[in-house]
């Protein structure tokens, strides 16, 4: 059986990885240990039923994708090195991201203020007290340009958290771009735009579901057109399992909302081949380290399957689940926080072991106030140094065919299918939903991991064992947002609004009105906006008077 699957390997070589080397060579022609040892691209077992190996494992860059999306991986070149940064003015974050840049970050990803996320402007009375605290603020184009001011945006790829207004955001960017002379079919990037995860686990939503759709569907058929290298949808595990889920519940219900936004892109009558190669992932890397480099292959293979025999997508590129990592924020402790850049290592490695495409590495002050830069650069080297030090990206999956990994794979996958067949006896995620079933499951898994931690089973070093007397902020640089930017956020506005054409605003937000009224795609429509000075609040106010605001019809 060996000399069979050897055989499938040199056709996967001569077939898939050669493509590949034409356009993307790697970075060096051979791979060695630090004993001359060489290393193959990947390996596959010696005695195996290879119809088996192909059906659960395969080889990187063909389906079920357990191996890796890509038939190089990071042989031809590493993850998306990102820092998760924003805070205060646009001015403040564009330094931010300068720094992270010359520190040899490779894309940007950007956190925004809490106002900002739920549609309202600097000057608005909700903002009060909240601007610039979490994320930058931005409520105008003219805070966009600022935020990428000096930063041309056909060089980098750029990964923006937002959700609920995600459209008006992306349509801001596209401005920017087109200010800067980059057609909107150059930029590359990513908006998270996954409002089901907000119903669930965060809370940043605005609209009902049925409008929040609409808007998600609107995004992906205008970047399928208009900007085709933009990753419409983060879909994200990642704050499901911040809220206290298992990795099980982290595969499920992030791939149910998957296929929720699947179908609900089917139902607008958009072609599946057209929009999910734009489709990505967003996953939570914590402690556990075996099973979370198994967790994120059963999610590649689980998916795969999921995309050709549920949606009967023909595209081996709608078949691939492409991610972004972040590690795990609730794992890290006040407490001795040098501990957490340990921590934040483990994570990060199980990653890349797990064959992630983009990767942010918490720092370690994150449990105290927003990142200070030296902590930032601890976090971006600890990436560099895996990339580059480690040797954990000169070979291809490198964990296949160990038992346990491969036993902890099928085992994650089997639970999460499990739990995917009964959200659809449910009638699909958002009826599970609104029936806090998910929510519920979430809920109980969170309280069983804090009783174990309350009551010594699960350790958690430096805060139920060796513990130490030290005050966990002593003598600690702790970056805080000076009150004052909020005022100058304000003043920006009142300038704007001073300055702009309001008689073309008020025409805009009246067409915008009535195209919230129909059916027609709004994108255009924002991009239009925002060129003339509309601010998010004011848009977000229309669609607020049209669409409604969402309230939980169930309390857990």
């Amino acid at each position: 059986m060996s000399d069979d699957l050897n055989q499938l390997k040199q056709q996967w070589e001569e077939k898939s990885v050669n493509m590949t080397l034409s356009r993307f060579p790697e970075r060096q022609p051979e791979f060695t240990t630090s004993s001359n040892i060489p290393l193959d691209r990947v390996y596959v077992p010696d005695v195996c039923d290879a119809d088996d190996y192909m059906q659960k494992l395969g080889f990187p860059g063909e389906y079920p994708f357990t191996r890796g999306v890509q038939p190089t991986m990071y042989r031809g070149r590493f993850w998306t090195m990102r820092q998760y940064a924003g805070y205060a003015s646009a001015e403040e974050s564009n330094a931010r991201y300068r720094y992270l840049l010359s520190a040899g970050q490779t894309g940007l990803s950007v956190a925004f203020d809490l106002p900002t996320q739920i549609g309202y402007d600097a000057d608005d009375p909700m903002s009060l007290g909240e601007v610039g605290k979490v994320g930058v603020s931005i409520s105008s184009l003219r805070d966009m340009e600022r935020l990428f001011e000096g930063i041309p945006l056909d060089k980098v790829s750029t990964s923006m958290t937002i959700n609920a207004p995600a459209a008006i955001l992306l349509a801001m960017y596209i401005a920017v771009g087109k200010k800067q002379g980059v057609e909107s079919k150059q930029l590359r990037g990513t908006v998270q735009n996954d409002i089901l995860k907000e119903y669930i686990a965060r809370g940043t939503y605005i609209f009902p579901p049925a409008p929040s759709m609409r808007l998600i569907t609107n995004l992906f058929a205008f970047c399928a057109q208009e900007v085709p290298h933009w990753n419409t949808i983060s879909i994200s595990g990642y704050h499901i399992r911040e809220a206290g889920s298992t990795a099980v519940q982290e595969v499920a219900f992030t791939l149910a909302d998957g296929i929720a936004y699947v179908q609900a892109a089917i139902d607008a009558g958009l072609d599946v081949d057209e929009f999910a190669p734009q489709l990505s992932f967003f996953f939570n890397a914590h402690n556990n380290f075996l099973e979370e480099v198994a967790k994120f292959r059963a999610a590649r293979r689980l998916w795969a399957h999921i995309m050709r025999e549920r949606f009967g997508a023909k595209s081996p590129k709608s078949w691939s689940l492409k991610f972004h990592t972040q590690t795990g924020g609730s794992t890290l402790t006040a407490q001795q926080p040098e501990n957490n850049i340990v921590r934040v290592t483990l994570q990060a490695l199980a990653a890349v072991m797990g064959g992630t495409q983009s990767l942010h590495t918490n720092s370690m002050d994150e449990a105290l106030a927003l990142p200070t830069e030296s902590a930032v650069q601890i976090a971006l080297r600890t990436q560099q140094i895996i990339a580059y030090e480690s040797g954990a990206a000169d070979t291809i999956d490198p964990f296949a065919g160990s038992y346990v990994v491969e036993h902890l794979t099928d085992e994650i996958e089997r639970r999460a299918a499990e739990y995917i067949e009964r959200i659809d006896a449910m009638g699909g995620a958002l009826a599970a939903i609104e029936a806090g079933f998910i929510q519920g499951e979430i809920n109980d898994a969170a309280y069983a991991y804090q009783c174990a931690v309350e009551s010594g089973e699960q350790i958690v070093v430096g805060v139920n064992k060796f513990t130490t007397a030290q005050n966990a902020d002593a003598h600690r640089e702790i970056l805080r947002v000076d009150p004052a930017v909020e005022q100058g956020q304000r003043a920006k506005l009142a300038d704007l609004r001073a300055s702009r054409d309001n008689a073309k605003v008020a025409e805009l937000l009246g067409q915008l009105d009535t195209a919230a009224k129909g059916t027609d795609n709004l994108l255009p429509l924002f991009v239009t906006c925002v060129e003339h000075d509309v601010t998010l609040g004011e848009i977000g106010h229309v669609l607020r008077g049209v669409f409604g605001e969402y309230r939980p019809s169930v309390t857990i």
